[in-house]
């Protein structure tokens, strides 16, 4: 399979988002890339940073959103993984990606499970916890397992989209560094989040795919100076190799992935024949005193 990752920085408004986007995504399409997958909530500014009613205004156009997107993936006969701000109705909205098909019709979509509240990240405010589940989603280049952004710390979603026939993990994503944090803290962040996503790479014998927003984007509030978001994109393989890792600029990486190594990786650490599944009742608390 050859995907693509779009990682770019916030263009100033959604119609110059749009326009770069869809101009990355024919680039990419060029290239020959089957599935091209994008940033989290790409369409605007991060406007999780602050807590502000106005900004549930950018959710108003969600249906209009689908349909744009699925021109794209039409136009271009290709798999696209999208990521936009839900609205179900007044007061109830999702942080939520959305798949399409070649041939433009929706595959399916994925409402994010895990929502975090940290000063700069204030999900809770805006975004209801997804009611999907961990479903993978059926397309013509395969199963996807798509996630987002804070899931992509819990072992738990990784392993039961893998369970569930994923063949292999998209997390789109928006996460960076505040200014005033020093340089070895930004580094140990950043290694840390590669980390925990090659390992889900390696505990369920699938690839990994990431894709993260640049730039840095500043708090309209004045609480906060800003966030500068760390780009890095990556695709490690069904061993947890790295096979592609962007830096801290706008990119397009075109990558091809060998599904084919699961099977290789699965027979040589069949982690999923060693769980012991009847010993794993107190997974499902909080805390175990």
């Amino acid at each position: 399979m050859r995907v693509a990752l779009v990682q770019s920085a916030y263009q100033g408004s959604k119609e110059m988002m749009r326009e770069h986007l869809a101009q990355k995504a024919k680039e990419a399409k060029e290239q020959g890339a089957e599935l091209i997958c994008f940033s989290e909530l790409h369409d605007s500014h991060y406007f999780c940073i602050n807590e502000s009613v106005e900004s549930f205004d950018l959710a108003e156009e969600f249906e209009e959103d689908c349909r744009y997107y699925g021109e794209l993936a039409r136009r271009l006969e290709v798999v696209l993984v999208a990521s936009l701000f839900e609205k179900r109705t007044e007061g109830l909205y999702h942080n939520s990606a959305v798949v399409f098909e070649t041939d433009g019709s929706e595959a399916g979509r994925y409402r994010k499970m895990h929502i975090p509240d940290d000063p700069g990240f204030y999900e809770k405010f805006y975004f209801t916890p997804g009611d999907i589940g961990f479903e993978p989603i059926e397309t013509s280049v395969g199963k996807l397992g798509v996630l987002i952004c804070w899931d992509q710390w819990f072992p738990e979603a990784a392993r039961l989209m893998a369970l569930k026939g994923a063949e292999l993990l998209i997390y789109p994503t928006a996460i960076g560094w505040f200014p005033d944090e020093v340089d070895e803290e930004k580094v140990r962040e950043l290694e840390s989040w590669v980390t925990i996503q090659q390992s889900h790479a390696v505990a369920n014998g699938i690839p990994v795919v990431s894709i993260n927003r640049v730039g840095f984007e500043r708090d309209a509030s004045g609480v906060l100076e800003g966030i500068a978001f760390w780009g890095n994109s990556f695709v490690a393989d069904s061993g947890g190799t790295l096979i592609y890792r962007a830096n801290g600029q706008e990119s397009l990486g075109i990558v091809d992935i060998d599904l084919g190594l699961s099977r290789r990786y699965r027979r040589i650490w069949p982690f999923l024949r060693d769980r012991r599944i009847d010993a794993y009742d107190e997974i499902t608390k909080r805390f175990i005193d």
